[in-house]
């Protein structure tokens, strides 16, 4: 007993830390944000974007604020949270800490069903492509692991890694072929396609809320399940879980994150793969934390790199997708030269 009262004394104080650890998350995503309206080709002072987000201003600022930096931001902010629990959730239904939707393909799945879609069917609204990306998700999905299953020590994290960066491969070869052999009617796709949030405004975010809202309330309570498929099949089947099931939901509530962001913006990659390893430092390896924290860095990450595109050049921008990427390719060498240290 006496052993017993200290250790729950601890476990209490760990919650309260994590718990107050999410305030300054928060309140960094805040920051961020507000750095997302505010800055830009065009620079607009913190209390004219005040006036502007309360209605009491109005003029081309106001304009400019009201109707494209605030739904862009919105969006960034939307897309960052689906992408940080996606990848979160492939590496604990994998057990793999090299799993990432952009690394093993999804995104590109995704990305390739919506360009095909638009081949056949012509130009549609966000609304409707992103049941096509839906499908490129899921299908994304199941090839990557049926490949990597071939063999007799199954889905390793290289078998994944390498069976994913040939499906991207050959998604964005099919998604570069479509755009060059019909560039005219497929022109709103190109800056789409390395993933970019320049252009998505209000009626993009209003088509893709609905998806993208409920995939990340869900994402946000299966911390449980995730835990104890952390424990094994054996263990997680001894304590009541049906892990077949299980793990085609999750994969499915992966496909709605994934799918709905790359509808969103295009493929955005690395998202997924550094923030659940950056949120385990402090965190540990209990998902129930991991995910509220990924929840809130995931879009700390996109904005910050949206914004960094946005001033970097002295005219036009660089794509959110392009400053991720280029941030992530280190991480992921990095990842996979120490994977033994990263082990979920």
């Amino acid at each position: 007993m006496t052993l017993a009262l200290p250790r729950r004394s601890a476990s209490l104080s760990r919650r309260a830390g994590l718990a107050a650890g999410l305030l300054p998350a928060a309140a960094l995503l805040v920051l961020l944000a507000g750095a997302s309206i505010a800055l830009g080709s065009r620079d607009v002072a913190p209390i004219d974007v005040w006036q502007a987000m309360t209605g009491a201003a109005t003029g081309a600022d106001a304009t400019v604020i009201r109707e494209m930096r605030l739904p862009r931001t919105l969006l960034a902010i939307l897309v960052g949270a689906a992408l940080a629990l996606g990848g979160t959730i492939l590496q604990g239904v994998a057990r793999n800490p090299l799993a990432d939707s952009g690394v093993l393909g999804i995104n590109a799945g995704a990305a390739a069903a919506v360009v095909l879609a638009a081949l056949v069917w012509g130009a549609m609204p966000a609304g409707r492509s992103v049941w096509f990306a839906f499908i490129g998700a899921g299908i994304a999905t199941v090839l990557v692991y049926s490949v990597a299953a071939f063999g007799s020590e199954g889905a390793t994290p290289v078998k994944l890694a390498l069976a994913g960066a040939a499906l991207t491969a050959v998604c964005g070869s099919i998604t570069s072929a479509i755009l060059l052999a019909d560039p005219d009617a497929l022109n709103a796709l190109r800056m789409w396609q390395v993933g970019s949030l320049a252009g998505r405004y209000a009626p993009i975010l209003l088509q893709l809320l609905p998806y993208l809202a409920i995939g990340i309330a869900i994402a946000l309570f299966v911390g449980r399940p995730l835990n104890l498929l952390a424990l094994g099949d054996d263990l997680a089947s001894a304590l009541g879980v049906r892990t077949g099931l299980t793990r085609a939901l999750l994969f499915a509530l992966v496909a709605l994150l994934c799918g709905g962001a790359t509808a969103a913006c295009g493929p955005i990659v690395f998202v997924g793969l550094m923030i659940p390893h950056l949120v385990r430092l402090f965190t540990g390896p209990d998902y129930r934390w991991i995910l509220p924290y990924s929840a809130l860095l995931g879009p700390v990450l996109v904005l910050g790199a949206d914004v960094v595109g946005r001033l970097l050049l002295p005219v036009g921008e660089v794509p959110v997708g392009v400053v991720i990427g280029v941030i992530g390719a280190p991480v992921f060498v990095l990842l996979v030269r120490f994977r033994k240290s990263v082990q979920l």
